[in-house]
């Protein structure tokens, strides 16, 4: 391989430099392997979801498979722990509701329902990502009055609990709930 040089530059400087970013560029890459039942378990539930919403109305939203994402791959941090995923969603879906309801629905509300739940779920260290989002898309999106209730927490206990079944009955499965950390 010809050595690069670089203007003004010393030979095989720019070499060193693309080596360098492209070492830097694969510690960014994340650890994670595909697990297969894991792909199972996320499209039954994400197809279950698909085929209630044609039926009962809104029941699949993008911050499920997040949810679902961060339960399979991120299982052992505090976001995708029970009480993170059921009540920081859950939590993040009823203020967006309910600011939707006294402000009307618009991007406005939309941001500030996310503004409101970080700053909510961080406090009540139920700090859960999709549950910000959740808490954008009442304004967005006009789920209803019972949104958080009928859809989210029903969801939500679905997943966590079947999360945690698996991880006892399926080898190789990651541990769920993760054991309590004092802090």
């Amino acid at each position: 391989m010809r050595r690069l040089r670089s203007r003004g530059g010393r030979p095989g400087e720019l070499s060193v430099f693309v080596r360098g970013w492209r070492d830097q560029v694969a510690l960014w890459r994340t650890p994670y392997r595909l697990l297969l039942p894991g792909v199972a378990w996320m499209a039954l539930l994400l197809a279950l979801l698909a085929w209630l919403d044609g039926r009962q109305g809104v029941f699949l939203v993008p911050p499920f498979a997040a949810s679902l994402s961060i339960l399979l791959n991120l299982s052992d941090v505090p976001i995708a722990q029970p009480t993170a995923i059921v009540a920081g969603s859950t939590l993040g879906a009823a203020l967006g509701t309910v600011l939707a309801m006294a402000l009307g629905a618009s991007p406005w509300v939309a941001a500030l329902g996310a503004v409101l739940s970080i700053a909510v779920l961080v406090a009540l260290r139920i700090y859960h990502p999709p549950g910000i989002a959740l808490a954008m898309y009442p304004a967005l999106l006009h789920p209803g009055t019972w949104f958080a209730v009928a859809v989210v927490l029903p969801f939500t206990l679905v997943a966590v609990g079947s999360m945690a079944l698996l991880s006892r009955a399926v080898p190789g499965w990651p541990r769920y709930p993760a054991p309590h950390r004092h802090r």
